[in-house]
């Protein structure tokens, strides 16, 4: 999987649904430097991290993939 494309897609859901890093990032209890850092596809997010970020979008883990998954196919 693309790290950018994982970032990139998180980025646009969280801002699709208004929400702001800071929001997002205390929701998943992480760090927003290291949201941010996932955001633009520097990290690639472990699979509990992952959870967490999905949780705090309001996605299952399964959807947010899907998601990502769907990107790929269009890039």
């Amino acid at each position: 999987m693309d790290t950018k494309i994982i970032g990139k897609v998180i980025r646009s859901y969280r801002k699709s649904k208004g929400l702001t890093l800071e929001v997002v990032s205390g929701l998943a209890d992480l760090d927003s430097a290291h949201l941010a850092r996932i955001e633009l596809g520097e990290y690639v997010p472990n699979i509990s991290t992952f959870i967490k970020i999905a949780k705090a979008l309001g996605l299952k883990a399964s959807e947010l993939m899907a998601m990502i998954e769907a990107s790929e196919i269009q890039q």
